[in-house]
């Protein structure tokens, strides 16, 4: 990886956008998401990479999820963790915590599509190779 120790940045779509925060620890990977009127931690996931069940010369990745009761930000934490340690080849935490009310499932959607243009970036800013 050939980024700097510290960085951040955010999505620029029409709506419900998403902050990420990160921070290098050696070779692992510490990233923050935050979005919404009331940003906060709502769940947190650790990915390890690991060879592809289904294909021993890829790389996927293996995480496990802790969430706070009421909060749905699981699927956002896992799904990044997931894909930036399968990406990147390293260990990593995402907490992840973005509220807005009175959310339909067409929002719910948009901030899905928002989470992995999210990881895109990231991907492009902590590997520019890529």
């Amino acid at each position: 990886m050939h980024a700097p120790s510290l960085g951040g940045l955010q999505t620029k779509a029409p709506g419900f956008n998403l902050h990420a925060q990160w921070l290098t620890a050696g070779p692992d990977l510490l990233v923050l998401v935050t979005g919404g009127e009331s940003p906060h931690i709502g769940a947190v996931a650790a990915a390890t990479p690991r060879p592809s069940l289904a294909d021993a010369g890829r790389t996927s990745a293996t995480a496990s999820v802790l969430c706070f009761v009421g909060h749905k930000e699981d699927e956002l934490a896992k799904g990044l963790a997931e894909f930036l340690a399968a990406s990147l080849g390293v260990r990593v935490v995402v907490a992840a915590g973005a509220h807005w009310d009175g959310l339909g499932p067409e929002h719910i959607e948009i901030v899905r599509q928002n989470a992995r243009r999210l990881g895109e970036m990231l991907l492009k800013a902590l590997r520019p190779e890529a």
